[in-house]
């Protein structure tokens, strides 16, 4: 899941070098903390959240294959 989000953002940003995707583990669920540039903060998260939404959906689904729960964190 981690790679998965780090090659989404790093395909959408200007700096990919500064793309850094951290994973928190829980019991039941497990966290990707995404963090990218101040000037790419706004490409990752698109007009009105969309491409967020969008990233999420795929990490959904990804995730339910695998039969896990991961939530995606954008850090500014």
């Amino acid at each position: 899941m981690k790679t998965l989000i780090e090659y989404i953002a790093k395909s959408l940003v200007d700096h990919p070098e500064e793309v850094q995707v951290s994973e928190v583990e829980g019991e039941q669920t497990t966290v990707l903390e995404l963090k990218v540039s101040k000037e790419d903060l706004g490409k990752v998260i698109g007009k009105q959240g969309r491409t967020a939404r969008a990233m999420r959906t795929i990490l959904s689904a990804a995730s339910t294959k695998c039969k896990k729960r991961t939530v995606l964190e954008i850090l500014e």
